[in-house]
């Protein structure tokens, strides 16, 4: 009798693995973290029964594949980086939609404490998958959620066996991290950051200047990029109290060793402003909106036209 079938999700791919037992009866099932682990009697060739033990990674990269693991689907829209001093294209900001071009917001209010790790090691799968696809050969940043993350090590996985699976370089992808919440214990997020450096990601904390992601966490610890909340770039050219703040901040980058980036460029003076403060990684409407399920092109010939409004 297969007593597991009344419970047992049909997308799970050990389904079809302990289905073809013939003679299981389960004793026993326990969910620790993401590891589901049953334990059954099976009949011997000698008509004793005897106990077997299985243990299931839920979240393999093979599991985190299969788009019917959670009960909503997403997908992901690319945005380029450019590097404003070599007029290249530094890399692509995966950023998460809905199956029909629907907002970031629209699936990640369905996110909650139940599926917060699921969908983080989703979203590091497609995108790597989508950028393999796409034929990405530039840097990927993935955004990641810091208190989906219980073990760095374990967690991480997922990401090595995607990258591998699509070979995708490990070397070019770029975990970038905000939190709207204030973090209870600030050492999780370090160990986490330090662990992914030491695998050689880079790393980034996004929306520099907005909320919690301020000087409080760099303090703890230091982000190989920060990337600057476009609230504190907007209309820099014509603010004195933006221009004091971004300058103070980029003395203070230099002497950690950080690389700035600016986000949600929107115009010419912006960027003009930003570069001549020795700021060289942008990203923004101004250069290209974020291309659904593509890599969107770069018009350089924006910088031509800076040229002659400077």
């Amino acid at each position: 009798m297969h007593f597991f079938h009344f419970f047992m999700p049909q997308n799970f791919s050990i389904y079809t693995a302990l289905n073809s037992y013939k003679y299981l009866i389960l004793i026993s099932y326990v969910n620790v973290k993401k590891y589901d682990v049953f334990t059954f009697k099976k009949l011997k060739s000698g008509g004793e029964m005897e106990k077997e033990i299985i243990v299931y990674d839920r979240f393999s990269c093979s599991n985190c594949a299969d788009e019917n693991s959670l009960d909503f689907d997403f997908t992901m829209a690319f945005q380029p980086i450019i590097n404003c001093q070599t007029q290249q294209v530094y890399g692509y900001e995966a950023l998460v939609r809905g199956l029909n071009n629907e907002s970031a917001y629209s699936i990640i209010s369905k996110v909650n404490d139940d599926n917060r790790y699921l969908f983080d090691q989703l979203c590091r799968v497609k995108a790597i998958s989508l950028a393999a696809q796409l034929k990405l050969d530039s840097i990927l940043s993935i955004n990641f959620l810091p208190k989906a993350i219980y073990k760095p090590e374990r967690c991480i996985r997922t990401t090595l066996e995607a990258a591998d699976k699509y070979g995708f370089p490990t070397n070019k992808i770029m975990f970038e991290f905000t939190e709207v919440e204030k973090f209870e214990d600030v050492s999780i997020v370090k160990n986490i950051l330090e662990y992914y450096s030491k695998l050689g990601f880079i790393t980034a904390i996004d929306d520099f200047g907005s909320g919690y992601a301020g000087l409080g966490l760099l303090a703890n610890f230091q982000t190989n990029i920060a990337k600057f909340d476009m609230d504190l770039i907007r209309n820099i050219e014509q603010d004195k109290t933006r221009q004091s703040i971004i300058r103070n901040c980029l003395n203070m980058f230099r002497e950690l060793n950080i690389t700035p980036l600016a986000e949600g460029i929107e115009t010419v003076e912006e960027m003009n402003w930003l570069k001549e403060a020795g700021i060289e990684l942008m990203q923004g409407y101004l250069f290209a909106r974020p291309g659904f399920e593509s890599l969107p092109k770069v018009d350089f010939s924006i910088f031509d036209h800076a040229k002659n409004i400077e």
